[in-house]
């Protein structure tokens, strides 16, 4: 039974609620419903007494679900928003229903909040607990975006413009029409979950019906939220995993992969105090499902099930840059071997300073590159020593902007946040290769949208990192470290730690000035061929006088399969048989 909580009750789905309503942590895991899971044919009561399905709106191109109570102040803000949305995309095919979660809500209530906002779409009454309860609707302004294969693809707030007591002139993030943007041109959702400041609201969750375990029903599900932005046709990864005979094909391997935590590719321990905004790692319920299909023998199912089909558009992911930086020449890829780190300086032309909302990295050949960063650092000039040479750059410490690796090809900054690039800057490209058994010449470029004003926020890079360290030989589990100390209150976005062929675990630790320690990021078992950067969900802000501690593990010894020479003693350097110690983080000053 539901109990609406009409007070503004501080939840947890509350909290900072002024700011922005917080995003979910993991939202495949939300119970009883995760999104990118398919929702059960759900029933609803129309103020008529009339009796709809979901199946009922199978001809919509997205339907959304609007909790609401007629008694809630918030609800009651988001009444004319909601009303707008539903007319602005119902020429697109969208369809909404207005679900009445409150039991105190009269009739008389209801009719008067449906004449009040204009509604033109369903409005049913949930005072039940079944639609509500088998959602897990926690608070009377929470909504939910189901394609059209009935796969929840957000759920949360309409936008981030009223809170607790607070309301802004106008939102920063409209959560609902980008979800719905995203749904109609079938691409992913950026933000899947978030919380919904409104009425708290107490139900029972009831779990999703039980269903056989199929293919087009929930595997093909988990692979397109998890492995498609990889393994699709023209993506980075070896091979595609877009159909059936594709998956099926491949499932021993991906039994393997998954059991052993080898796939997706995500090394960060779990941590209680952050979460990550591009978490590409399995649930366990996930997990559990893949393996279970594939001990079940691959049963197909019902094509009927199958989630929409993501449109992975080619080419630039930022739209048409407004400035593209290319490499001079085409770099060959031979078939086989082991290629070593490739280098290329290039020049921009800009003739002033500008300011990056988005930047996107691509190359001709994505099944050879395992990945691309991208330097600001100027190349070596006539007559200067090496030494001096590095000492200028430190050695690739400084100067970190953008990069392209596995799941992550583009960057889009919020609005009001940008990236500097200066006039006439350097850029280095750092490419790594990996041969496939074909031959060809590859052609490296990034392009930046601009903004037309500096942003409120600049966002900078950093990296507490040490150069000046050597790793006796046969070591096993050697440790450097290196701190950075906040003059000033500082606010971190994203952290990657960068280490060669000996790296074996990387740890960031956030010390205040009081002493109280915190691990911010824990990577037990690092993998040179794995450069991720984490992304924060919540930035960390960080007071003045606090210091950010990396400390990266070393295996020198002849157990580490990876190591080229466990017989030397190894310094600091770019090539990959030397050795770096890198904390980058990305951040902005407090206040900004």
């Amino acid at each position: 039974m539901i109990a609406s909580i009409i007070g503004l009750t501080v939840t947890m789905f509350l909290a900072g609620a002024a700011e922005a309503p917080p995003r979910i942590a993991r939202p495949v895991d939300h119970r009883p419903l995760g999104v990118d899971h398919r929702v059960d044919d759900l029933a609803f009561t129309t103020l008529d007494g009339a009796t709809v399905r979901l199946s009922d709106f199978a001809d919509a191109s997205a339907v959304v679900i609007a909790a609401r109570d007629a008694n809630c102040p918030l609800s009651k803000k988001y009444g004319p928003r909601l009303a707008a949305i539903e007319t602005d995309y119902r020429d697109r095919g969208v369809r909404v229903i207005h679900l009445n979660v409150a039991p105190t809500n009269t009739p008389e209530d209801m009719r008067e909040d449906l004449r009040t906002t204009g509604f033109a779409g369903t409005y049913a009454a949930d005072h039940g607990a079944g639609a509500a309860a088998r959602l897990g609707v926690r608070t009377t302004t929470e909504v939910f975006v189901l394609d059209r294969s009935r796969t929840l693809v957000y759920r949360g707030a309409v936008d981030d413009q009223h809170g607790i007591g607070v309301s802004k002139p106008a939102p920063t993030h409209d959560y609902l029409r980008d979800a719905l943007d995203a749904t109609l041109a079938a691409h992913p959702v950026d933000v899947k979950a978030t919380g919904a400041p409104g009425c708290a609201i107490e139900t029972a969750p009831v779990a999703p019906a039980a269903r056989p375990v199929t293919y087009h029903d929930q595997v093909s599900r988990i692979v397109r939220a998890n492995c498609q932005a990889c393994h699709r046709d023209g993506g980075v990864a070896p091979f595609a995993l877009e159909t059936y005979d594709q998956v099926a094909g491949r499932a021993r391997m991906i039994d393997y992969a998954v059991g052993e935590g080898i796939m997706p590719p995500w090394f960060a321990a779990p941590n209680e105090h952050v979460s990550w905004q591009n978490d590409l790692s399995l649930s366990e319920s996930d997990r559990a499902t893949i393996r279970a299909w594939v001990a079940a023998d691959r049963p197909e199912g019902d094509p009927a099930d199958a989630p929409v089909a993501f449109d992975w558009t080619p080419g630039w992911q930022i739209g048409t840059p407004d400035a593209i930086v290319e490499i001079p020449d085409a770099i060959h890829v031979p078939a086989e071997g082991v290629m070593d780190y490739q280098y290329v300086y290039v020049r921009t032309d800009l003739p002033e300073d500008r300011w990056i909302r988005r930047m996107d990295v691509r190359t001709d050949h994505p099944e050879v590159v395992h990945h691309v960063l991208v330097f600001i650092e100027e190349p070596r000039r006539p007559n200067e020593s090496r030494n001096d040479f590095r000492r200028r750059w430190n050695g690739g410490v400084r100067g970190y902007f953008a990069g392209l690796v596995p799941g992550q090809t583009w960057t889009v900054y919020p609005d009001g946040m940008g990236k500097k690039l200066p006039a006439g800057a350097w850029l280095k490209f750092q490419i790594h290769y990996t041969p496939n058994g074909t031959a060809v010449d590859d052609l490296v470029r990034i392009g930046f949208d601009f903004a037309d004003e500096p942003p409120a926020t600049e966002v900078r890079t950093s990296s507490a990192a040490e150069t000046e360290f050597i790793i006796p030989p046969h070591e096993k589990n050697h440790a450097v470290t290196a701190d950075v100390r906040f003059r000033s209150a500082a606010t971190i976005v994203s952290f990657a730690p960068h280490m060669h062929l000996r790296g074996s675990a990387f740890r960031y630790d956030l010390i205040l000035p009081d002493g109280t320690t915190t691990t911010v990021l824990d990577i037990p078992r690092f993998d040179f061929n794995w450069q991720l950067r984490y992304k924060l969900r919540e930035p960390l802000d960080v007071p003045a006088g606090a210091i950010l501690r990396a400390t990266g593990w070393f295996d020198n010894s002849a157990d580490n399969p990876a190591n080229p020479n466990p017989d030397s003693a190894v310094p600091f350097g770019e090539q990959t048989s030397d050795e770096m110690m890198i904390g980058y983080f990305e951040w902005y000053r407090a206040g900004e």
